[in-house]
């Protein structure tokens, strides 16, 4: 089963290191999973970033000893 994630709202930009505005929005009955593709803009250099949002760290938790 998919589990919810949230997505970070401001990164750093890959190329230039400016701030990267999540630009991807959901409805409220259907909120991001791991896996879903985020857009962010570069308020800097422009740049749009497309990135996959990671599985949540929450699954590997009970492999743990």
């Amino acid at each position: 089963m998919a589990r919810l994630v949230e997505p970070e709202r401001v990164i750093d930009c890959i190329d230039c290191g400016g701030r990267a505005h999540l630009l991807t929005t959901w409805p409220d009955d259907d909120p991001p999973i791991g896996g879903d593709v985020m857009t962010y803009r570069c308020e800097d250099c422009l740049d749009r970033w497309d990135l996959l949002l990671p599985e949540s760290d929450l699954e590997s938790e009970g492999d743990e000893p």
